[in-house]
């Protein structure tokens, strides 16, 4: 597995990826309503545009394997880790801690001092398993619909 930089030309794998992987993986947590407010299928096409330039204004990575994407992050340059994402079919191999630890990183680097993040019910146990710690429980909406998710932070100095 390669960790690159995210090339604009990416695009297309990660908003499928994305709306794949939230409608499979994150079902052990959220309903099918939860779901499509999150992911809804109809933004498919507004996402691609929208993501694009996101993720083009924030240091973005993808993991690669075989020259296909397998997952992607991004952080925002005052620490924010806005998206995280693994391909459904290549869950828990490692991706994900791979492109936290590329952010983290490249977060020193910068010398930003602590990371924080929206984590899902699903992500949760994933970063509290990389040190961060839970500052609060939170409902969002999103298209009409409650969503439970957590603010959590990491120290980068410790």
């Amino acid at each position: 597995m390669d960790i690159r930089r995210f090339d604009e030309l990416d695009i297309v794998q990660i908003v499928n990826l994305f709306y794949d992987t939230v409608h499979t993986v994150n079902k052990q947590d959220y309903s099918d309503i939860h779901l499509d407010a999150w992911a809804p299928r109809s933004e498919m096409s507004a996402s691609l545009n929208n993501w694009k330039e996101s993720l083009s204004g924030n240091i973005a990575f993808v993991a690669e394997l075989n020259s296909q994407i397998v997952g992607f992050s991004d952080m925002t340059f005052h620490g924010y880790l806005d998206r995280l994402f693994v391909h459904k079919d290549f869950q828990g191999q490692g991706i994900a801690s791979a492109l936290v630890n590329t952010l983290e990183s490249e977060a020193r680097n910068l010398n930003i001092v602590q990371i924080e993040t929206n984590a899902s019910i699903t992500a949760k146990p994933f970063f509290e398993k990389m040190g961060y710690e839970v500052i609060q429980s939170q409902v969002v909406e999103r298209n009409g619909v409650q969503l439970k998710n957590f603010k959590m932070l990491k120290n980068l100095t410790k």
